[in-house]
């Protein structure tokens, strides 16, 4: 839920998932760990090998961009594959995989704090309007 409701125009997709908070500001380095995580997790999914993982990601690029050539152009590295491939290599050492699912806080912990979907919110609306009156 972190990832799509980021603004008030989410809230019925929001309660529909269970939500009745404020959206979540956007975050783009936590988006990305977010991203990762959860790519890495469907690559353990579906049995996806390491060296398929790295082959799959660096497939991501054109002559002219794309996500690989984007991202080193501006991180100098290709910071995509550098986070998938670490959380991947941490559920491998888990045991990950679809006859052992994840379950965050026993087998796996996600390194952000606090994990996804317990990030910090935008105020409330009144607590938002409240603020620009004063």
């Amino acid at each position: 839920m972190e990832l799509a409701f980021t603004s008030y125009g989410m809230a019925g997709l929001a309660r529909d998932l269970g939500g009745h908070d404020s959206p979540f500001p956007w975050n783009g380095g936590r988006r990305a760990q977010i991203r990762a995580e959860l790519d890495a997790y469907f690559f353990h999914l579906y049995g996806i090998g390491r060296p398929d993982v790295e082959y799959i990601l660096d497939t991501f690029q054109t002559d002219t961009g794309g996500l690989k050539n984007n991202e080193i152009a501006k991180y100098g590295t290709y910071r995509t594959k550098d986070l998938v491939l670490a959380e991947y290599d941490r559920m491998a050492l888990c045991g990950v995989n679809l006859d052992t699912p994840l379950i965050d806080g026993e087998n796996y912990t996600s390194t952000l704090n606090p994990t996804p979907g317990y990030g910090p919110r935008h105020p409330a609306r009144g607590e938002a309007e409240n603020k620009d009156a004063s």
